[in-house]
């Protein structure tokens, strides 16, 4: 029988073959030799594995797997292109790293400086700069872009700008409209935000109990999410639980 070792050693070899003939980043050659065979299983899960699943699902498991080894690579990417060649799409895309990162004051600064001309109303730079804007506990900002992408039809109708636009109300102490906003995106945003938002949003206005249903149905919800999805939904979910203290 081959022993252990030489199995793990054959399967590390043959992944480092499929990272030089793919043109994967060389980087995995480091990863894979370096922590077998628990380095190949991560390559497999984040490289190998969509390739041969296809789908949305498979790309979030490539994506999540590539964030956690360095969460840092899009910036660096992003800024990147927006250095080779400034165009609106390369300042967006990394005005969504900067904030993926914490970075809010450069997303805001980045959205503000491509909301410019033909881009004065678009969409998505809009509903960016907003949140950023929250984020920087600037709602009074925020709500007029808000308002501006909520008279668009259907991209200011989505459940993100409710999130958006009921965080905004928040911020401003409007919590009826909050209410209603924040509601309807809990029902209607996939993922945990939506929900975990609105379980915050009725602790702080001193619904604990509703909040605490709110709570159960994350941790519901949770218990059924798939182990590379769970560490995310979890933030969700601490976030929630640390409203009701």
């Amino acid at each position: 029988m081959i022993p252990l070792f030489g199995l793990s050693l054959m399967f590390s070899i043959a992944l480092c073959v499929h990272v030089v003939r793919t043109h994967q980043q060389m980087y995995w050659l480091w990863i894979i030799l370096a922590f077998q065979p628990l380095g190949g299983v991560v390559y497999l899960l984040a490289v190998v594995a969509p390739e041969f699943l296809g789908g949305t699902t498979a790309q979030r498991m490539k994506s999540a797997a590539r964030q956690a080894l360095d969460p840092q690579r899009e910036y660096r990417e992003a800024a990147q292109a927006a250095d080779d060649a400034p165009t609106v799409a390369n300042r967006a895309r990394l005005a969504v790293a900067a904030a993926g990162l914490g970075r809010h004051d450069e997303a805001e600064r980045l959205y503000a400086e491509a909301l410019q001309g033909l881009y004065a109303d678009d969409p998505q730079l809009l509903l960016g700069r907003a949140k950023a804007l929250i984020e920087l506990n600037r709602p009074a900002e925020a709500l007029p872009l808000l308002e501006t992408l909520g008279a668009q039809s259907p991209a200011g109708r989505t459940p993100q700008v409710a999130l958006a636009l009921g965080r905004a109300y928040q911020g401003l102490g409007r919590m009826a409209e909050a209410d209603t906003a924040l509601r309807w995106a809990a029902a209607h945003l996939p993922g945990f935000e939506g929900m975990a938002r609105y379980a915050v949003f009725l602790a702080d206005a001193g619904r604990k109990d509703e909040a605490r249903e709110a709570l159960a149905e994350i941790d519901k919800r949770l218990a059924k999410t798939h182990a590379h999805f769970r560490k995310e939904a979890r933030g969700w979910r601490d976030l929630a639980a640390g409203a009701l203290g």
